[in-house]
C-alpha cells in the first residue's frame, strides 16, 4: 500500500469518527477537540486499536488524571472521545458494556464547600446548600456582620460540630438577619425569633424538623455567642410533624437494584451501604485502614455525633474490596512517583502526624479517578469520589429496574436495619450497628414486624363479584 492509500484510509477513519460523534450530539465547535483527544491516545500507543482492552484505556486515563492542569470537563471530554473511538469506530467487543459513565462520575472534583475540606482553614466562605432556596452568605452580609459569623464559626468549631451542622447554622442566621431587614442579631430577641419561626411554618411551609433546626441554630447563636439564655420565646406556629415511615426495599428489590448498577466501584459502594448499614458519607470517606479482613469488620470513624462504631464486613464483598485496595495501592504508588500521593487529613491529625498524609492506610478506599487542587489549601490531592456520583447511580438503577419506590442511598441503610430485625436480630444489636444514640430512634424499623391489619381479610374479598 503506497503513501497515498494510507493517507486516504486515515482520512476515511477520521471522517467516520466525526460522523459517529454526531450520535452523541457533539457540536461542530467541539468535535475537533474530540478528534484531538482520540488522536493523542492513538499516538501514545504502538498496539493496533483492536488489540486494546479496557485496561489499556484505564492506564492511559490514570496517567492523564495525575495532571493538575486537567480540568473536570476536559477529563470527561477525553473519556467521551475514547468511548466514540472504541464503541462506534473500532467496535471493540468489550467497549459497549464498559462503564464509561462511571469513569466520568468518579473524576468529579470536590468543591471548596464540600464537607471533607470545608473546615480548613477558618474563614467565612461557607454557604448553605446550593440546592436549598436559602440565600448564601453574600459579600455584603459578610462585611456587614463579620463579628457575628466569625464568632459563630469559632464557637461551632470549638465544640467540633460537623461541617454540615456549621453550614446549616450559618445559613439559618443569614436568613434570620434578612427576614428582619438586616438588623443586627444582638438587637433582636425572643419575640423576633418567634416571628421568624412562625414565618417558616405559615409562609414557607417547612417541615417540623426544618423548623426545629432553625430554632437550634438561633438558640446556639444567642446562648454561645451572646451568652444570653433564650428561655421564653413565647408562642409561635409549630410546623406539624408527619408520622412518616422509612422507605424499605424488599430483598428482591435490593437484588434488582444492585444488579442494575453496572459500574463495579459504584456497585461495591452500594453493596456496602446495604450490607453494613452505612450512611452515604461514611461509605465515601472510608480509608484503607478502616477495613479489617482478619476480623471481617469495618470501622466507621467520626460518624454522626462524632462517634466511631464497628459494623460487620459482608463475606460476599471481601474479594471485591481486596481488588479495590489493590487498585488504590497501584494509583497511590504512581502518585507518589509523580511527587503527589497526599490525602486530606483532619486538621489536628495533619499537624500531629505531618507524614501520615502520604501513607497507604490513610488513602481513601474509593478515590477519584483524577487529582485536583484543594481549593482551600491549594495542595494537589486525590480526593474521594464525590457522593453525588453514587446517589445518581442508585437512583438511575431504581428507575431502570422498575422499582417504583422513592429510592435513595439512605433507603439501603433503612433496608439493612429492617431486614436484620426481620431475621431475628435484637433491637439493641441493630442500634449498635446503626450508631443510634437512643434505641427509640431504632424502634421506627419495627413497623415492618408489626403489620397491623394485614392478617384481617378485606371485606371486598367476601363479595360475590
Amino acid at each position: 500500500m503506497d503513501g497515498k492509500d494510507v493517507d486516504t484510509q486515515i482520512s476515511l477513519f477520521w471522517d467516520k469518527y466525526i460522523i459517529k460523534s454526531k450520535r452523541y450530539n457533539v457540536s461542530e465547535k467541539l468535535v475537533r477537540w474530540y478528534v484531538r483527544h482520540a488522536e493523542m491516545y492513538i499516538k501514545a500507543h504502538s498496539l493496533r486499536l483492536r488489540e486494546h482492552t479496557e485496561k489499556t484505556v484505564e492506564k492511559y486515563l490514570e496517567e492523564k488524571g495525575r495532571s493538575i492542569y486537567l480540568k473536570d470537563y476536559q477529563y470527561i471530554q477525553m473519556v467521551d472521545a475514547l468511548k466514540i473511538l472504541f464503541v462506534d469506530v473500532v467496535s471493540s467487543g468489550w467497549a459497549s458494556d464498559y462503564s464509561w459513565d462511571g469513569l466520568k462520575e468518579r473524576s468529579q472534583t470536590l468543591g471548596k464547600e464540600h464537607p471533607t475540606i470545608a473546615k480548613v482553614p477558618l474563614n467565612l466562605h461557607v454557604v448553605t446548600d446550593k440546592k436549598s432556596s436559602a440565600p448564601s452568605i453574600s459579600d455584603d452580609i459578610k462585611s456587614e456582620f463579620t463579628d457575628v459569623f466569625e464568632s459563630m464559626v469559632c464557637e461551632i468549631r470549638i465544640r467540633n460540630y460537623s461541617i454540615r451542622t456549621e453550614q446549616s447554622y450559618l445559613g439559618w442566621v443569614v436568613r434570620f438577619i434578612l427576614f428582619h431587614k438586616r438588623q443586627h442579631p444582638k438587637d433582636l430577641g425572643e419575640s423576633q425569633i418567634a416571628a421568624y419561626l412562625s414565618h417558616l411554618a405559615v409562609n414557607r411551609l417547612v417541615s417540623a424538623s426544618t423548623q426545629r433546626q432553625a430554632l437550634n441554630a438561633l438558640i446556639f447563636l444567642y446562648k454561645q455567642v451572646y451568652k444570653r439564655n433564650i428561655e421564653d420565646i413565647g408562642s409561635f406556629s409549630i410546623a406539624k410533624k408527619p408520622a412518616r415511615l422509612p422507605i424499605v426495599l424488599s430483598r428482591n428489590e435490593i437484588e434488582k437494584l444492585l444488579n442494575g448498577i453496572d459500574d463495579s466501584v459504584f456497585n461495591l459502594m452500594a453493596s456496602l451501604l446495604y450490607g453494613c448499614g452505612m450512611r452515604l458519607m461514611e461509605c465515601v470517606r472510608l480509608r484503607v485502614f478502616d477495613i479489617d479482613f482478619d476480623y471481617n469488620q469495618i470501622m466507621v470513624r467520626n460518624a454522626k455525633g462524632g462517634k466511631d462504631r464497628v459494623t460487620p464486613l459482608p463475606v460476599k464483598l471481601i474479594n471485591q474490596l481486596k481488588d479495590q485496595l489493590i487498585y488504590v495501592q497501584k494509583i497511590h504508588t504512581a502518585d507518589l512517583a509523580d511527587g503527589l500521593g497526599e490525602v486530606y487529613m483532619p486538621l489536628a491529625l495533619g499537624r500531629k502526624y505531618p507524614c501520615a498524609a502520604t501513607e497507604i492506610g490513610w488513602q481513601y478506599v474509593f478515590p477519584a479517578t483524577k487529582v485536583s487542587v484543594d481549593p482551600r489549601s491549594n495542595k494537589v490531592r486525590r480526593h474521594h469520589i464525590h457522593e453525588n456520583s453514587l446517589q445518581k447511580r442508585v437512583k438511575s438503577s431504581a428507575v431502570n429496574t422498575g422499582i417504583s419506590k422513592k429510592v435513595n442511598c439512605h433507603a439501603l441503610r433503612h433496608s439493612f436495619a429492617t431486614h436484620l430485625l426481620e431475621s431475628g436480630s435484637d433491637i439493641r444489636t441493630v442500634q449498635e450497628l446503626l450508631g443510634h444514640a437512643d434505641v427509640s430512634t431504632t424502634m421506627i424499623y419495627t413497623h415492618v414486624l408489626n403489620k397491623p391489619g394485614l392478617l384481617v381479610a378485606s371485606p371486598l374479598d367476601s363479595l360475590m363479584l
